[in-house]
C-alpha cells in the first residue's frame, strides 16, 4: 500500500481499501472500480469523456496460451457508470503489430476497422478511436482524462514550458494531434524520449497518467490533477482580475429566472429551424463570472480546445446583445432584434464549413448555435434531447474553467478552425452518428399534461416519454406529485421530466408551470388538458359551489391553460398540439349529471373554437372522449362512483362490468387506452388534423359525433 498522502483539496479521494480488497487479483474489476471513482468527480473528467484501461494475462481460447490482453473503455459510455460490458478487450501484441501495416497519418482512419482483428472478447464493446493511445504505452493501468485544471495548462499558449517547470520534467508533452493511431505512436515516442515520466500532457486536449496497479494509477492521476489545480489557484489574480474584471452586474436571481423563462421559447424557436430542439438553462456562478466579464467578447468567439468540449458545444457560442434588465414582453420586437443575430451565426457557421470542408466531408449539419450566452442572466443550450443539452452546458462550463485557468497563467488558445472542423466532420464521427438509433416519434417534443401525477394523466405522460418526449409532471397534490416524480426518475431518468405544482384554477400556478417548462426544456409543444373532477347529483341536490367548481376546473381551467400554452407556442413559432380530455358525457344525456355533463359539453365546443382560432399558428386542437376509466382514476373519488351507481340502480362493485356491457365492444377502458389515443394525435401521422373528436369508450352509439 502506498504511503502517499490522501489529503487533497482540489479532487476527491474516494478509494475504499476494503472494497478494493474484495477484487484483489481481478484487474478488470479493479479497472471498473477505479473508472467509476474517477467518473464520480466531475473535476476529473466530464460525462462520457476520457477512457481508462488495464493490461493483464488471459488464456487464449484457441491455444490455451497465456496472452497479454488490454481491457479499455469502449466507444461511447461514461466512466462513472462503466461496467464490464462497456469495455473492449484486445490482444496487446496484435494491436501493436498494426504499426507494421500503418500507411501514415493520411490513412490512419483505416486502422479503426483493423482493431477488429485484435479483439479478444467477442462480446466486448466496439473499440474506440483512443484504443492505440493505451495500447502503445506499456503500463498495466492507464487513465486518460479531461480535467479542467490540466486542460487549462494544455490550452495555454506556453503550456509546454509550464508543464515542464511545474512537474520538473516528470510529465511529458505531446503537441495537439487529433485522437487516433498517430497520436498513439506520438505518446510512445514521448515516453521513449523521456523514460521515467509519470504522465503525458496532450496539447489542447487532456492528460495521460498511469501506474503498475489500479491504486497506483488512481493516486498518480489524483496527484497530477491536484498539482495542476493548485498551480492555477496560486496564480488567479496575479496577472490582473479574472477575465479582465467584471463588466456588468448580474440580475438578481429571481429576475434571472424571469428573464430566462421569458426568452427561452423565443430562442428555442430560432434554434429549432431545422428540427425541434430541447433546451437547458443555467445561471451557475462560473458561467455568470465569464459572461459578465470584460473578456467575454474576446474569448467567446475563440471556441473550445478539448475535442470532447468542442464536439458538444460547436465552434463557438452565440452571445446575445441584450441587457439583463430589458422588458421582453414585446415578443414581435424581441424576435425582430434576435433574428439578425441568428442569421449572422448561421452565416458564420456556413462559411466555417465551406472554408474547411474536404472533398469527402459529410453534408453541413444544423447551423444553429448550441450554446447561447445572455450576459447578466445565464447560459442556454439547445440540442436533440435534454441530456445532450444539459451535457453541452456542462462541457461549456468546463471550457469556461479552462479559459479562466489558461488566462491566469498565460494566454488561452483554442483549436485552429481547420483542426476543429476535422474533428466535427470526421468521417469516423459521422459513421458513429449514422449508427445511432433513429429518433422516436416524439423526440424533441415537450409535453405538459395537467393532472399528470396519477390516473389518465400519468399514463399519458409515461406514453409520451416512452415515445421520446420530455414531460412537465404536475398536480395540485404535492405528495402525489413527488411520488410520480420518483417513479419517472427511477424508470426513465432525471432528464425525462420536470415538475410543477399546478392548480388549473390558479393564474399564478399556471404561469409558474409554464415558466418551469421554459426553464427546464425551453418551452412546450404538447398540452393535454386532463385535470378534472366529477360531481354526480340530481338537479335538486346540486349546489352553487358544486357548479362553480366544475366549471372552474373543467372549463376555465382548460381555457386558461390553453391561453398560456398558445402564448408560448407563438413565441416558438413551430406549431404545437393541444389535446383536451373531455368525455362521452359531452354528447350523451343522462340523469344526475347536469353540472358535469354541461361542463364537458362546454369543453368540447371550446376545443372547436380554439382549433378555429389557433390553426393559423400551426397549433392543432383535438379532443379525446373517454368513458368510464375507472382504474387508478381520481375522477371516482368524492362520491362520483356512488352517485353513478345510484343513478343506474346498481352497486359500486358492479360499475366496471356495467360500463363494459353497455359498449359495442364490451370492453373496459383503461388509462393506457387514453394515452394511446393521445399519442395517435401527436405522433406525426395526424399533423394535418385539427378540431377532431376521438372516442375511446368501447363504443357508445349515443356518443357518436355524427
Amino acid at each position: 500500500m502506498s504511503t502517499r498522502t490522501t489529503d487533497f483539496k482540489h479532487v476527491s479521494y474516494l478509494w475504499d481499501d476494503a472494497k478494493a480488497a474484495e477484487m484483489a487479483g481481478d484487474e478488470v474489476a479493479l479497472l471498473i472500480y477505479r473508472s467509476n471513482l474517477l467518473g464520480a468527480d466531475l473535476r476529473l473528467t466530464n460525462y462520457g469523456g476520457g477512457n481508462t484501461s488495464c493490461k493483464a494475462m488471459a488464456k487464449d481460447p484457441l491455444t490455451g496460451e497465456e496472452k497479454e490482453v488490454m481491457w479499455v473503455k469502449g466507444s461511447g459510455g461514461d466512466l462513472g457508470t462503466l461496467k464490464k460490458s462497456g469495455l473492449a478487450a484486445l490482444y496487446v501484441d496484435r494491436l501493436r503489430n498494426l504499426k507494421n501495416v500503418y500507411r501514415g497519418l493520411a490513412y490512419e482512419d483505416e486502422m479503426v476497422e483493423l482493431f477488429n482483428h485484435c479483439i479478444y472478447d467477442l462480446d466486448s464493446k466496439a473499440p474506440s478511436i483512443d484504443t492505440p493511445l493505451h495500447g502503445f504505452l506499456p503500463f498495466k493501468h492507464i487513465d486518460h482524462l479531461h480535467p479542467d485544471a490540466a486542460i487549462a495548462i494544455a490550452a495555454a499558449k506556453d503550456g509546454e514550458r509550464i508543464t515542464k517547470e511545474l512537474f520538473n520534467g516528470t510529465i511529458g508533452w505531446v503537441p495537439w494531434q487529433k485522437p487516433g493511431f498517430e497520436l498513439g505512436l506520438m505518446l510512445r515516442k514521448c515516453l521513449d524520449e523521456n523514460p521515467g515520466i509519470r504522465g503525458i500532457m496532450l496539447g489542447s486536449h487532456g492528460l495521460f497518467t498511469w501506474g503498475d496497479t489500479a491504486y497506483e494509477s488512481y493516486m498518480n492521476t489524483l496527484e497530477v490533477i491536484e498539482r495542476c489545480a493548485a498551480y492555477l489557484d496560486e496564480n488567479y489574480g496575479k496577472k490582473g482580475p479574472v477575465f479582465g474584471g467584471q463588466k456588468i452586474e448580474s440580475a438578481e436571481k429571481t429576475q434571472r429566472a424571469k428573464q430566462a423563462a421569458a426568452i427561452a421559447p423565443v430562442l428555442r424557436g430560432f434554434c429549432s429551424s431545422e428540427r425541434n430542439m430541447i433546451g437547458h438553462f443555467t445561471d451557475d456562478a462560473r458561467v455568470l463570472e465569464f459572461i459578465n466579464s470584460n473578456d467575454l467578447d474576446r474569448l467567446a468567439p475563440l471556441g473550445t480546445s478539448c475535442p470532447d468540449h468542442f464536439l458538444r458545444t460547436k465552434i463557438s457560442p452565440l452571445v446575445l446583445k441584450l441587457d439583463a434588465s430589458e422588458d421582453l414582453s414585446d415578443v414581435s420586437s424581441l424576435k425582430e432584434r434576435l433574428a439578425p443575430e441568428f442569421e449572422a451565426y448561421r452565416k458564420m457557421y456556413t462559411e466555417y464549413y465551406n472554408s474547411c470542408k474536404h472533398a469527402n466531408s459529410p453534408a453541413i449539419r444544423d447551423a444553429n448555435p448550441v450554446i447561447i450566452l445572455y450576459p447578466g442572466i445565464g447560459m442556454f443550450s439547445f440540442s436533440k434531447d435534454k441530456q445532450t443539452a444539459r451535457v453541452a452546458a456542462e462541457f461549456y462550463t468546463n471550457a469556461i474553467n479552462v479559459m479562466k485557468g489558461a488566462e491566469a497563467i498565460s494566454e488561452y488558445t483554442s483549436l485552429p478552425r481547420q483542426e476543429a472542423f476535422n474533428i466535427e466532420y470526421w468521417l469516423l464521427e459521422e459513421a458513429k452518428l449514422q449508427r445511432m438509433p433513429k429518433p422516436k416519434a416524439l423526440s424533441g417534443k415537450i409535453a405538459l399534461i395537467t393532472g399528470s401525477a396519477g390516473g389518465i394523466g400519468r399514463a399519458i405522460a409515461k406514453k409520451f416519454v416512452e415515445e421520446g418526449a420530455v414531460v412537465v409532471l404536475n398536480d395540485m397534490n404535492a405528495e402525489r406529485l413527488e411520488g410520480a416524480a420518483e417513479e419517472f426518475k427511477n424508470k426513465y431518468g432525471k432528464d425525462s421530466y420536470a415538475t410543477a405544482l399546478l392548480n388549473v384554477t390558479s393564474a399564478e400556478d399556471i404561469n409558474a408551470a409554464f415558466d418551469a417548462a421554459a426553464l427546464a426544456f425551453g418551452g412546450v409543444d404538447i398540452i393535454v388538458n386532463n385535470a378534472g373532477l366529477s360531481i354526480s347529483k340530481t338537479i335538486a341536490d346540486h349546489t352553487e359551489k358544486d357548479w362553480d367548481l366544475l366549471y372552474d376546473v373543467l372549463v376555465k381551467g382548460q381555457f386558461f391553460i390553453t391561453q398560456a400554452a398558445a402564448a408560448v407556442m407563438k413565441k416558438q413559432d413551430i406549431g404545437g398540439d393541444i389535446l383536451n380530455i373531455v368525455s362521452k358525457n359531452a354528447l350523451v344525456s343522462g340523469p344526475n349529471n347536469a353540472g358535469y355533463g354541461s361542463a364537458k359539453a362546454a369543453q368540447l365546443h371550446l376545443s372547436r373554437l380554439n382549433a378555429a382560432e389557433l390553426g393559423a399558428d400551426g397549433i392543432r386542437v383535438n379532443v379525446v372522449n373517454p368513458d368510464a376509466v375507472i382504474s387508478d382514476s381520481n375522477i371516482w373519488a368524492g362520491g362520483w362512483a356512488e352517485g353513478r351507481a345510484k343513478a343506474y340502480g346498481i352497486t359500486v362493485a358492479e360499475l366496471p362490468a356495467y360500463y363494459a356491457k353497455r359498449t359495442l365492444l364490451n370492453e373496459i377502458i383503461l388509462p393506457d387506452d387514453i394515452a394511446n389515443a393521445c399519442f395517435a394525435f401527436v405522433g406525426g401521422l395526424l399533423n394535418k388534423s385539427t378540431g377532431n373528436v376521438l372516442n375511446v369508450d368501447g363504443g357508445v352509439a349515443n356518443a357518436f359525433v355524427r
